[in-house]
C-alpha cells in the first residue's frame, strides 16, 4: 500500500515510513519534484497571458478545473484588502492524503487509488463528497474541496471544505467489489484520522450514495465502537441509518429556490430583458442524475418549460415541454432516456447545450461550458447545478455575451446545507419535529377554536386539519434549506452592489466568502 500527504498549493507528496518509496507513480515523478516558486512565477504567467488554451480533454481536465478555481479566486481576492499571507493561506489546500490499496476486483488483484482532501480547516470539521470516478484525479479533488469551503462560508455553513475521489468506475464493479473497496477507503481515512464527527465528513457525489454512505458509517462504527457521535462521520445516508429527510432531493431544490430568488429580483430581470418569475421560462437541464432531475422537476412545478433533458448518451428535445415524471418512467424501464416518444432523441447530447432557451442548467460535471462552445450558448441564464461547469476562459465569453451566471458555489450548495442539518440531527440524537410537532399541532387547535368561537363560524375538515397540521422533519429541512437560500442570495447581491468594479455574481459569491474565511483565520490567529 502507498500512502502520501499532501500539502500545500500543489501537491508535494511526502515520503511516509512504512510505505512504498515515492517516484513510484507517475503523479509522483511529474509533480513532487516541482518547487513552490516555479508554480507561482507558472501561475503568474498564465493570469497575464491572453491566448486561451482549446477545450479541456479528460487527461486535463482535472488541471483545468482546479486553474478555473484559483482564477475566480484570484479575481475576487483582487477587490479585497485581507493580508496577502492570509489570502495564500484560504487558497492553499491544507492537506491531501493519497493511498493505494490492494482489492479483488473480477478474479484479479487490482491496485486502486483514492485521495482525501482538506482544504482548510478554519472551521471544523471539513466537508465534502466521495466521487467514484476512473477519471477522477488530484487536481479535481483539490478543486473540489477549495469549492466547498468556499460554498460553506458563502451559505453560512460552519464547515471547513473537503473532497474525496476513488479512480473506479462502480458501473463496472458488482456490489460487492464495490463494498469491499468502499470499506477498504474507510479504513484508510480511519488510520490516517480523515474522517471522524468532529474532524472530516464525507457524504455522496457521482457515482455514490445513500448505500456507499452507509457502508461508510458501519465501517466507521466497528472500529469506533465508544464514538458516541460516530453515526456523524458521514452524512447522506439512509433514514433508517440515522439520515434525514428531504437529503435525496436538497441539491436540485436549492437549485431551484436559487433560480426563483433570482428570476424574482426584478433589478437583475429587468437588465437581462426578461420578465420576472418562472412561468414563461424554457429551461435545459444537462445530466438527469440526482440533481439533474429534482432540478428539473421543481422547475418544472414551479412554471417553467423543460424543453430540453442531456445525458451521457444522447439528449431528448422538445419545445413544447417535456413531462420530467415521464421522461424519469421511461428511463426507469428503459435505461435511458433516448428514444422517449414524446420528444425528438438527439444523439450528439453535448450539442443541445446550444439551443435556444431562457435558463441552462449545467447539472453533470464539470468544464462542460468551454472555450469551444461558449460563443454558441444562446440561454439568459446558466444556473450552475454541478460544480464547476463553466471554464474561467468560457465565462469571460459569456459575460461579455451579457450572460448571467448563477454561481456553483452558491447554487448547488443545496447538499451542504442539509447535509449539517443530518450532521446536527446525528450529534443531538433527535429526529427534526419530535419535540414540537404536537405542542405546535395543540396551539393550533385552540386558536382555530377561538376564531371560531368568536366568528360563529366553522372551518371545514380538509381546511381545519391543513391549518392544525406540525411540522414533519422534511418540512423543517426543506423550510431550513429554503431560508439558507434566499438569505445567501440577497447577502452576495449585497457584496455584489458594494463593488461596482465586480462584474459577475461568481466574484461577488467569491468576495463574500473570503471575508469570511479571512476573519475566521484572523480571530483565531497564528500559532504558534
Amino acid at each position: 500500500m502507498l500512502a502520501a500527504f499532501v500539502s500545500g498549493d500543489v501537491p508535494l507528496f511526502l515520503r511516509m515510513s512504512g510505505h512504498v518509496q515515492p517516484g513510484t507513480s507517475k503523479f509522483h515523478t511529474a509533480v513532487s519534484t516541482m518547487p513552490s516558486s516555479a508554480v507561482k512565477k507558472s501561475n503568474a504567467r498564465n493570469s497575464k497571458r491572453t491566448a486561451a488554451p482549446p477545450p479541456p480533454t479528460k487527461e486535463t481536465m482535472g488541471a483545468r478545473f482546479y486553474e478555473s478555481v484559483n482564477t475566480y479566486f484570484d479575481r475576487a481576492a483582487a477587490h479585497t484588502k485581507h493580508n496577502k499571507g492570509i489570502l495564500d493561506q484560504i487558497r492553499a489546500c491544507n492537506t491531501i492524503l493519497e493511498v493505494k490499496f490492494p482489492a479483488r476486483v473480477g478474479g484479479e488483484i487490482k491496485v486502486i487509488t483514492a485521495w482525501r482532501a482538506e482544504h482548510s480547516q478554519h472551521k471544523l470539521p471539513c466537508k465534502g463528497g466521495i466521487r467514484y470516478s476512473e477519471d477522477a484525479d488530484v487536481y479535481e479533488v483539490m478543486a473540489l474541496a477549495a469549492l466547498m469551503t468556499y460554498k460553506c462560508a458563502v451559505v453560512n455553513v460552519p464547515f471547513g471544505g473537503g473532497k474525496g475521489a476513488i479512480k473506479v468506475d462502480p458501473r463496472k464493479l458488482t456490489v460487492e467489489e464495490l463494498e469491499r473497496i468502499t470499506r477498504r477507503y474507510t479504513v484508510e481515512l480511519i488510520h490516517k484520522n480523515c474522517i471522524g464527527a468532529s474532524i472530516d465528513v464525507p457524504a455522496p457525489d457521482y457515482g455514490s450514495g445513500q448505500r456507499e454512505m452507509a457502508w461508510i458509517a458501519d465501517t466507521y462504527m466497528s472500529y469506533r465502537p465508544d464514538d458516541i457521535n460516530a453515526l456523524g462521520c458521514v452524512t447522506g445516508k439512509p433514514v433508517g441509518q440515522g439520515g434525514v429527510r428531504g437529503r435525496t432531493e436538497a441539491t436540485g431544490r436549492g437549485v431551484y429556490f436559487g433560480v426563483r430568488e433570482a428570476l424574482n429580483d426584478r433589478e437583475l430581470t429587468m437588465r437581462l430583458g426578461i420578465t420576472p418569475g418562472l412561468s414563461d421560462k424554457r429551461v435545459i437541464v444537462q445530466g438527469f442524475g440526482n440533481v439533474g432531475f429534482h432540478a428539473a422537476l421543481f422547475l418544472q412545478e414551479g412554471g417553467a418549460t423543460i424543453t430540453g433533458i442531456i445525458e451521457w448518451d444522447g439528449a431528448v428535445w422538445n419545445p413544447k415541454g417535456i413531462d420530467v415524471r415521464e421522461l424519469a418512467e421511461y428511463r426507469r424501464q428503459t435505461g435511458s432516456i433516448t428514444g422517449f416518444p414524446k420528444a425528438k432523441t438527439i444523439k450528439d447530447g453535448s450539442s443541445v447545450l446550444e439551443y435556444p432557451c431562457d435558463i441552462l442548467v449545467p447539472a453533470a460535471l464539470e468544464s462542460q461550458i468551454h472555450i469551444g462552445n461558449a460563443d454558441r450558448i444562446q440561454a439568459k441564464i446558466i444556473a450552475e447545478g454541478a460544480n464547476g461547469p463553466t471554464t474561467a476562459y468560457a465565462e469571460d465569453i459569456l459575460i461579455q455575451r451579457g450572460i448571467f451566471i448563477i454561481p456553483d458555489m452558491y447554487l448547488n450548495a443545496g447538499g451542504v446545507i442539509v447535509s449539517y442539518f443530518e450532521w446536527l440531527k446525528n450529534l443531538s440524537h433527535v429526529r427534526f419535529g419530535l419535540m414540537d410537532k404536537r405542542f405546535e399541532e395543540q396551539m393550533n387547535s385552540r386558536i382555530i377554536a377561538t376564531i371560531e368561537k368568536l366568528t360563529g363560524q366553522s372551518l371545514g375538515e380538509v381546511e381545519r386539519k391543513l391549518i392544525i397540521r406540525g411540522p414533519e422533519e422534511e418540512d423543517l429541512v426543506n423550510s431550513g434549506l429554503e431560508e439558507t437560500m434566499v438569505s445567501a442570495y440577497h447577502e452576495i447581491m449585497d457584496v455584489w452592489h458594494q463593488h461596482p468594479k465586480v462584474k459577475d455574481m461568481r466574484t461577488a459569491a467569491f468576495i463574500s466568502a473570503i471575508d469570511k474565511i479571512a476573519q475566521a483565520y484572523s480571530m483565531l490567529g497564528i500559532f504558534p
